[in-house]
């Protein structure tokens, strides 16, 4: 488990152009050592921003489409092009004008796909494709995610995980259905904390003050089941990417002065 690395930028437009940026250079390296890269994507107004900010960046032609998988790591159970789905908001935001392998772009069931409104096997269904696609070095049931991003909610709930619900307290199994969120839709998919934190480096995205609370409760030491951003680890680095706005309620010993 790695400890929390803070980077705080002046607001959340910069937020997401320099989380733009890192991220191609995390997916040109990866392809570089291996011909391949694998990212996990997030939902919300903090993930789309930065797919957005990646569909405008000069630089984003570096990455080899065609070799990256992509993957999510939550979804809301909808039916197939809903726009409230975040495969439906990503393709709006980057997906569709990037040459992409369809065939390494896993979007999670949808309500009216081949498992109907049965959210249980939709999710056992995204856990046996994440199994399938693990290699030799990979553990738990998933593959080894260069990057895995989590927008954190001001609740603290990241992708599907929300305080005290049971899908934040399971050990076992890589992806479950949710019923009963705070948050509509009511019904998701969910990685579960195991699966996110076989990824080699976790990135948890906050702009804007409602997120303030959740980004101090997160870092102050809480317990994963009340705040389930506390519990999003990778195994080589977990890096918060906020603006000022979310880092205001943080004590300026976490991260340094001079930031971007």
């Amino acid at each position: 488990m790695s400890s929390p690395q803070l980077v705080v930028h002046r607001d959340k437009e910069l937020m997401a152009q320099a989380a733009a940026a890192r991220l191609i250079t995390r997916i040109v390296d990866a392809q570089s050592a291996r011909g391949t890269a694998s990212v996990m994507l997030t939902g919300g107004r903090n993930g789309n921003g930065l797919l957005a900010a990646l569909s405008a960046a000069p630089a984003r032609d570096a990455i080899d489409w065609s070799r990256l998988d992509l993957w999510w790591g939550d979804e809301r159970f909808l039916p197939e092009g809903d726009p409230e789905r975040n495969v439906t908001q990503a393709r709006e935001a980057l997906l569709d004008s990037v040459p992409l392998d369809p065939a390494r772009v896993h979007a999670m069931p949808a309500s009216d796909g081949p498992f109907g409104g049965d959210v249980e096997a939709a999710a056992a269904a995204y856990a046996a494709e994440l199994a399938a696609a693990c290699g030799p070095g990979d553990h738990g049931g998933v593959p080894t995610f260069d990057v895995l991003m989590l927008g954190v909610g001001p609740d603290t709930h990241v992708a599907s995980l929300f305080p005290e619900l049971p899908a934040v307290r399971e050990t076992e199994r890589t992806v479950v259905g949710v019923h009963g969120a705070p948050k509509p839709p009511p019904t998701r998919v969910t990685l579960t904390l195991p699966a996110i934190r076989a990824a080699k480096e976790v990135w948890l995205l906050a702009a804007g003050e409602d997120k303030a609370k959740a980004a101090a409760i997160a870092l102050s030491g809480a317990g994963e089941v009340q705040a389930p951003a506390a519990g999003a680890h990778g195994r080589s680095r977990t890096l918060w990417l906020l603006d000022a706005a979310a880092a205001s309620e943080l004590p300026r010993s976490l991260y340094p002065p001079a930031t971007a």
